[in-house]
């Protein structure tokens, strides 16, 4: 892709896979189909076969000229669509699959989804309600730490998914199992495991700082419109400016938080970004390491 600094092969380490057992999933929660669910949001019903959905992707991100992108599985129990993403075309996606430790069988299906190849595990503390330090969440994380080359997703901080308000779904999130420094004593116990927070900690900036200045192996996405900053009368710059400032440009991932078609990749993040970068005056090398190599050597080693 060309950026302002030349040619490189950006890395998006956060896109969300909507697969149809995404949008059916959603529809048992209100008591509607897939179809129906797709029709609210105005958005396009994927295929049956996640191949066919994997395959819209490649298109959508050669057509921005984007490299790869890790690909999440949004809802639990939907391991097998990325996974089948991710066997089709291994040279372009990182899979993450979304678990719910509280559920009985999350330990097993986590430990299936890493010996298939998918890359991280994604936990939503404030979603599903529960403690980062409750046995149930770190024996996934320990299932994670058992495997080369993998990585842990915690979301922190302000959550809110859009497509549930179209629906008229209640969101009864819990923010007190939001903050990120409830993951400092977890990612100190398992120092070779990396630890990925998106959108800077949603609104938890100071304290995504002191986890990932605490503790080398936490990194920060970048990804979405990071309409947080409101809370702080904050700018982007000023949110990249003192990431790098705690964490330097080697712990930064590059992402968008795109999900959904007929929109596809969300190149205005990206566009956001990059002139973010470049007010800042970011060098070529720092912008390669946040942009494409940051997020390929978190998972260079996985086996």
């Amino acid at each position: 892709m060309q950026t302002p600094w030349g040619e490189f092969a950006v890395a998006d380490a956060h896109v969300h896979f909507f697969s149809r057992k995404f949008f059916s999933a959603l529809g048992s929660q209100c008591g509607k189909t897939a179809e129906q669910v797709v029709s609210a949001a105005a958005w396009d019903l994927p295929s049956d076969d996640p191949v066919e959905l994997a395959r819209a992707w490649t298109a959508e991100l050669d057509a921005h000229g984007v490299a790869r992108a890790a690909l999440i599985a949004s809802v639990p129990g939907d391991e097998a669509s990325v996974e089948s993403a991710v066997a089709a075309f291994p040279d372009r996606f990182f899979g993450y699959c979304m678990v719910n430790p509280l559920e009985e069988t999350a330990l097993e299906r986590a430990q299936i989804a890493l010996r298939c190849g998918l890359h991280a595990v994604c936990l939503f503390p404030a979603m599903h309600r529960y403690a980062l330090q409750d046995p149930r969440a770190e024996a996934i994380i320990q299932a994670a730490a058992a495997f080369r080359g993998r990585a842990v997703f915690v979301h922190c901080g302000v959550l809110s998914v859009g497509i549930r308000k179209k629906l008229g779904l209640a969101s009864p999130f819990d923010m007190r199992f939001s903050n990120p420094l409830d993951l400092h004593g977890i990612a100190l116990r398992y120092p070779r495991l990396k630890f990925i927070v998106p959108h800077f900690g949603a609104g938890m900036l100071r304290e995504a700082l002191m986890l990932a200045d605490l503790c080398p192996n936490v990194y920060l996405d970048t990804s979405s419109s990071n309409s947080w900053m409101r809370y702080d009368g904050m700018e982007l710059k000023t949110v990249f400016r003192r990431a790098m400032d705690v964490v330097g440009a080697q712990r930064l991932l590059f992402g968008t938080d795109s999900s959904f078609f007929p929109r596809g990749w969300n190149y205005e993040i990206f566009e956001a970004q990059t002139r973010a970068f470049l007010d800042l005056g970011v060098s070529a090398t720092d912008a390669r390491l946040i942009l494409e190599e940051n997020l390929v050597r978190i998972f260079e080693d996985a086996g």
